[in-house]
């Protein structure tokens, strides 16, 4: 196997609430107030739209603000991965990626292990270089199993509100968080920061009419039928965390481009508030290759 390759879950489409636009020649991102699952077909007009998104609403006017999902793994690690990340400016590719604690950064002698202080105060990350970047990875379909659909962010409401959720619901569960029937919900909050225009983020809850108590059971008597039919799920979550651990930077090559351009958009005339709201809700879609993100230029937002 290829040394330094990430393996993360097989992506079928993606999940998000926010779209790039383009705005006097300029590529921006956009708010949005409600989901849309795409696939991984693009068009002139941009990602087409996954025939689950038409399935999930109810009428064509119906905003789609929750979506039945089903974790892959039982380790919420597994499911939510989360790191500081900073892009370097004219490829769109990770210069940075650290936890608070550590970082692997690109430099003139190679990816080198150094300190992370966190992006407050590291001198590198100045003027809102250097953000977190949360992937939310769920199934969608019984269609494919071991599919997933990604949701990805850099809003610190979701991803602390979807690291909780994954962490409560696993303890309560006894570890049976891959069994448990939940769904994505999509939630408005007004801020001081915001000046009181909502922002939405994302939170991971049981599915509408399940209480508590008939979920852990119910996962429960699923988990005993799945180990009868001889299925393994240790040793799946090994093989997808041992896919991580081969990976110098845990980021997904085939995104970086959308990724910059919707989290690190090109320099605007939009206000820090604007800025700010924008971050703490918007998700990102994937471009096909890595090599779009090499052949464009990014500047990043300050």
């Amino acid at each position: 196997m290829i040394k330094g390759l990430t393996i993360t879950p097989p992506v079928l489409g993606r999940i998000s609430i926010g779209r790039v636009i383009v705005k006097d020649g300029k590529r921006l991102p956009a708010k949005d107030d409600q989901f849309t699952i795409t696939s991984q077909v693009q068009n002139k007009d941009g990602w087409i739209n996954h025939p689950l998104d038409e399935k999930l609403r109810k009428s064509e006017t119906d905003k789609l603000r929750q979506i039945p999902v089903r974790m892959l793994f039982n380790d919420p690690e597994l499911n939510l991965r989360a790191e500081y990340t900073l892009f370097d400016r004219q490829t769109s590719r990770p210069l940075c990626v650290g936890d608070g604690e550590s970082c692997q950064r690109r430099t003139n002698n190679g990816v080198e292990q150094l300190p992370c202080p966190s992006p407050d105060r590291c001198s590198l990350a100045q003027g809102g270089a250097c953000k977190p970047y949360g992937r939310l990875y769920v199934n969608l379909s019984e269609d494919d199993e071991l599919g997933t659909f990604v949701f990805r962010t850099t809003g610190f409401n979701s991803i602390r509100t979807l690291a909780a959720r994954l962490r409560y619901f696993a303890a309560v569960s006894g570890n049976k968080l891959s069994c448990l029937p939940l769904q994505l919900t999509l939630r408005g909050k007004s801020t001081t920061q915001s000046y009181r225009t909502p922002i939405y983020f994302v939170d991971l809850t049981l599915r509408d009419g399940v209480t508590l108590k008939e979920a852990v059971s119910d996962a429960q008597a699923i988990d005993n039928e799945l180990i009868e039919h001889g299925f393994n799920q240790a040793a799946l979550e090994e093989a997808a965390k041992q896919g991580y651990v081969d990976s110098c930077f845990e980021i997904d090559s085939d995104g970086l481009l959308d990724a910059a351009e919707e989290f690190y958009p090109m320099n605007t005339d939009q206000s820090d508030s604007q800025i700010q709201s924008t971050n703490d809700h918007l998700s990102t879609h994937d471009v096909t290759s890595i090599e779009r993100g090499l052949r464009q230029s990014v500047t990043v937002v300050s």
